[in-house]
């Protein structure tokens, strides 16, 4: 006699679950608290790397110009503000210039980065992405070529804002 009950609140409480507003997963939803998207990456006045790209050289498609404006990275202590140290590993490799992604930011700015490995340094954008103080960074191909702290592994960099 309960089962009788019973089976018409388990069907009661499955059809109020089809009132319930329902929206697909391929519509977009606004960002809220829980939500992270990331933000688009600047225009760089590098080319892209070709589709075939396959060695360092490939993927690099800086001119020498630019590194060398890149490498002049001598401290300016009036105009730069200390932001921290961070973990950065090579971000993408198919987006060419000098950058790092980096939560030590909330705009995009100049900045410069220096390899506590060897104390080389290099210009850099420095670019926002979401997530608490402390989190990894993501530097470029071209930058990481100029630190000289090889392309694989975490390499710590103490970050500087222009």
């Amino acid at each position: 006699m309960k089962s009788l009950f019973v089976i018409p609140a388990i069907c009661l409480g499955l059809s109020a679950c089809t009132l319930l507003p329902f929206q697909p997963p391929d519509v977009a939803q606004e960002p809220g608290e829980e939500q992270v998207r990331p933000k688009p990456r600047p225009p760089s006045f590098a080319p892209l790397p070709p589709e075939d790209a396959v060695t360092t050289e490939d993927f690099d498609t800086t001119s020498s110009a630019e590194r060398a404006a890149a490498a002049d990275a001598t401290a300016d202590a009036q105009s730069e503000e200390a932001l921290g140290n961070t973990i950065a590993t090579l971000g993408s490799p198919t987006q060419p210039g000098f950058w790092l992604e980096t939560s030590l930011v909330d705009i995009r700015r100049a900045g410069r980065v220096v390899a506590v490995a060897n104390g080389e340094s290099v210009l850099v954008e420095l670019l926002p992405i979401e997530g608490p103080e402390g989190t990894g960074s993501r530097i470029s191909l071209a930058a990481l070529r100029l630190l000289g702290v090889g392309l694989t592994g975490l390499h710590e960099l103490q970050v500087y804002g222009r």
